[in-house]
């Protein structure tokens, strides 16, 4: 595939269909989106798993799995009422994903942890991943 081609793939994923924000869903403070980079596709059908930590027992609770659909997104992730102030993770089964397309990765997972002050913003947190690198940031 070529280089413009990848990036015409790509780009239709990063640019949001409704310029106002479309991406959220109602009640739900916490988005991500999976882009294959390498290949210039979304990631699709991969697990996605959300902890938040227990500060007093130095452990992660799971508060939800989900899988990304063909847009490579996962809405719903949480909710309002569960998305209170704390110190939360994405572990994103990078393994699983890259096997099923015939490829290995050097990652077996991504973890993303990040510190939620305010839940009454919206969080959006991209993984930009190939089987050699990864990048995430926090979108919009």
């Amino acid at each position: 595939m070529s280089a413009d081609r990848r990036l015409h793939n790509l780009s239709s994923h990063i640019v949001a269909a409704n310029p106002c924000g479309a991406m959220a869903q109602p009640g739900s403070p916490l988005t991500t989106h999976v882009l294959n980079t390498a290949m210039g596709v979304p990631g699709s059908n991969m697990t996605i798993l959300l902890y938040k930590q227990d500060s007093s027992a130095a452990a992660w609770n799971l508060i939800t799995t989900g899988i990304t659909n063909s847009d490579g997104r996962c809405p719903g992730l949480t909710t309002r009422e569960l998305f209170t102030p704390g110190v939360y993770k994405l572990h994103f089964d990078t393994d699983r994903y890259w096997g099923c397309l015939g490829e290995e990765s050097f990652y077996p997972y991504v973890e993303i942890v990040f510190t939620i002050r305010n839940p009454v913003d919206k969080f959006h947190i991209p993984l930009l991943l190939s089987r050699f690198s990864y990048s995430t940031y926090r979108g919009s």
